[in-house]
């Protein structure tokens, strides 16, 4: 029999799932680790089986690329991690919790920024005991679900962050993030341009929210003042809509779908961005940011450059967890 304790990786996007497989690397010569796209709880499975649940990380393209990456790697997949009873379980979100986990010992990891608080946020912190679903204020309830024994968090400044909004500060550990610890690494890179605008849109529409774009638009022509402008677009927008967007407004503008985002930003003058977290690689490098959050704010929050060891270290919590 196989004495081997078990690690399920629960991952989402494409960020979240190199930001587990990296985790998993230091964990893989000692533990069965396998891995398995992000899912929901079956109250929700017709809602996804007609494809309602395809703008979340629970289906669409954010479900193809991360299992289109488990079969590129070779990872071992266990879809709901229903084939096997798990030691440890390491989700890249807590957004919603599957109830098969619920259980088990659980190490939320941070994948980046988180949204700012608004009213629906305070329906859930406030009103949580009522069963007010976590999701319905995104990103900004980040934590809030104590459905963890550890929590792993980018810098001192977001420990802070989420203590203030009513995590348990024991459960907190300042690991660093994989994909933002390194932002160095970046420089060395091929992208053609170089002192240029980056502007990294995201996907407010796609997911119901207010979006002035053409504002945004005008705002990002004002900054570029006469530079090459580059877009970089989110991979969940609507490509077509917002490149024919562009160049109403800025017809010299170059338009990228692909391509490696931090790349970009490494060659770039200035990068202009909404609600993305590559604001932090960004200022990690010294550029000149613009963001819809408090450039101030971000820069104590950046996540820790540490030389790309935070998944080590993620994985050095995990051990002690396990034992």
């Amino acid at each position: 029999m196989n004495s081997r304790k078990k690690i399920l990786f629960i991952c989402g996007s494409l960020n979240q799932t190199t930001q587990m497989h990296k985790i998993a690397s230091y964990l893989a010569a000692d533990f069965d680790c396998y891995f398995t796209a992000f899912y929901c709880n079956p109250v929700w499975y017709p809602f996804q089986k007609m494809g309602l649940l395809d703008w979340t990380i629970i289906g669409g393209q954010n479900r193809d690329k991360t299992e289109r990456y488990f079969k590129e790697q070779g990872l071992k997949v266990d879809y709901r991690g229903q084939s096997d009873d798990y030691d440890l379980v390491l989700t890249c979100t807590d957004l919603l919790v599957q109830n098969n986990i619920k259980n088990k010992p659980v190490i939320l990891v941070q994948e980046g920024m988180t949204d700012p608080e608004n009213l629906a946020f305070l329906v859930v912190k406030y009103f949580r005991k009522l069963g007010v679903p976590r999701w319905i204020a995104s990103t900004s309830t980040t934590g809030l679900s104590d459905a963890y024994v550890k929590f792993c968090v980018a810098s001192e400044g977001y420990r802070r962050h989420f203590v203030n909004k009513g995590v348990r500060e024991e459960k907190v550990v300042v690991t660093g993030i994989p994909n933002f610890d390194n932002v160095k690494e970046f420089e060395k890179n091929d992208f053609p341009y170089r002192d240029h605008v980056l502007v990294a849109t995201t996907d407010t529409r796609e997911n119901f929210k207010w979006d002035n774009r053409k504002a945004f638009l005008r705002k990002v022509r004002d900054i570029a003042s006469g530079r090459q402008v580059v877009f970089r677009l989110h991979p969940n927008e609507n490509h077509r809509r917002s490149t024919r967007e562009i160049l109403q407004i800025i017809p010299t503008a170059v338009v990228y779908t692909t391509g490696n985002t931090s790349e970009m930003i490494a060659n770039c003058h200035t990068l202009v961005t909404q609600y993305s977290s590559v604001a932090y690689i960004g200022l990690a490098l010294g550029k000149q940011v613009h963001s819809y959050f408090d450039v101030k704010e971000l820069k104590e929050l950046c996540p820790i450059q540490n030389g790309g060891t935070s998944a080590q270290t993620i994985s050095e919590v995990c051990r002690e967890v396990l034992q």
